[in-house]
Formats: C-alpha cells, sequence, structure tokens
C-alpha cells in the first residue's frame, strides 16, 4: 500500500494523462514506480528519460548485464518491487535458471561466467559499500576482465540508478504483485 497519494489512470487529468497515455504507447503498462510520482508528473518523465538512457541506449554492456546488474542491486538493497520487474525483464535474456538464481541470490560464485560474476560483483559491493569505492579502485577487477572505461561508467550508470529507484520503491510502500508484472513490451 503506497504511503502517499497516488493519482491512477482513471483519475489522471492534464500533463499527468499526457503523461500516462504515452507511457502506455510506449511500454504496454503504466507501472507503479510511475504512478507513486504522480503528485509531481515531471518528475516520471524525467525519470523514464534517464531510465531509457541507462538501461535502454548504445552501450559496451548488453541489455542482459545492465538486467543482471539490476537484480543484484535491488536484492542488495531488499527491494521486492524492482527484483521482481527486472529479474523477469532479465529472464527475455537468460533462459537458464541455475543463472536466474545466482544472480537473485547473489553473492553465488562459479555460475556465470568471469565477467558477469565481476560485474555483479562490482555492483553488490558499491551498493553495500559504497564508501569503500572512494579509497579503492574496484574497478581494476572489471578492466581486467575487459571492460572499457566506457562499460565501467555505464556499469556505475546502472548502479547508482538502481539504487535511487529502490529507495523509491521502499520508502514509498511500492509491493510488486504478479499482475502487474505481466504485459510490458521489452
Amino acid at each position: 500500500m503506497p504511503r502517499i497519494p497516488v493519482i491512477d489512470q482513471n483519475n489522471a487529468k492534464g500533463r499527468l494523462k499526457e503523461i500516462y497515455n504515452d507511457i502506455l504507447k510506449s511500454r504496454g503498462k503504466l507501472a507503479d514506480i510511475h504512478q507513486i510520482q504522480s503528485l509531481r508528473p515531471e518528475s516520471i518523465v524525467k525519470h523514464m528519460e534517464l531510465y531509457m538512457e541507462i538501461m535502454f541506449s548504445r552501450s559496451p554492456l548488453t541489455r542482459a548485464q545492465r538486467e543482471m546488474m539490476a537484480v543484484v542491486v535491488s536484492v542488495a538493497n531488499g527491494c521486492q518491487y524492482c527484483t521482481m520487474h527486472h529479474r523477469q525483464a532479465l529472464q527475455h535474456y537468460i533462459k537458464e535458471e541455475k543463472s536466474l538464481q545466482a544472480i537473485t541470490h547473489w553473492p553465488k560464485p562459479d555460475v556465470l561466467d568471469e565477467a558477469n560474476s565481476a560485474l555483479c560483483d562490482f555492483a553488490y559491493h558499491l551498493t553495500l559499500t559504497p564508501e569503500e569505492h572512494e579509497e579503492n579502485d574496484f574497478t581494476q577487477r572489471l578492466r581486467q576482465q575487459g571492460f572499457s572505461d566506457e562499460a565501467i561508467l555505464d556499469a556505475v550508470l546502472v548502479v547508482a540508478y538502481f539504487n535511487f529507484v529502490n529507495r523509491i520503491a521502499l520508502s514509498l510502500g511500492l509491493k510488486a504483485n504478479e499482475s502487474e508484472m505481466k504485459g510490458y513490451k521489452y
């Protein structure tokens, strides 16, 4: 149950209604993470722009790698809402259940290849102990796995974005349910 008032699709008017309609057209469904921002409609637009840039723009990281890190961050933060959403998205890219289980129960050594393990470890560590990253260069392992500076930046952006969104979902009481998980365009 959300902890602040939410204007749903049926009660939206003006700019909020336009924004909701645009999201429905492009995504097929309106997520609770968007509706929870209904009191500030333009924040929904800016949020979606940032999400699309980080998760869907050209990157040396694959969509699967970005979704994988989204799940690891969300699990580390205990955000059931984002974990469920992005695990479902990840299933479009990773079909092997053993790998999906490892990612949703990170850290699980020796399941993913070295490069993807390095990304998951980086996401997990930066989420739980960000202060350690100020004095220590944890990007070295990513470089050793062949990740470019652009890929490292993109990894940091994914981790930072999901820490941001997890806090919105957790603090405002968003809970995922099975019916909300269906109907998105990926």
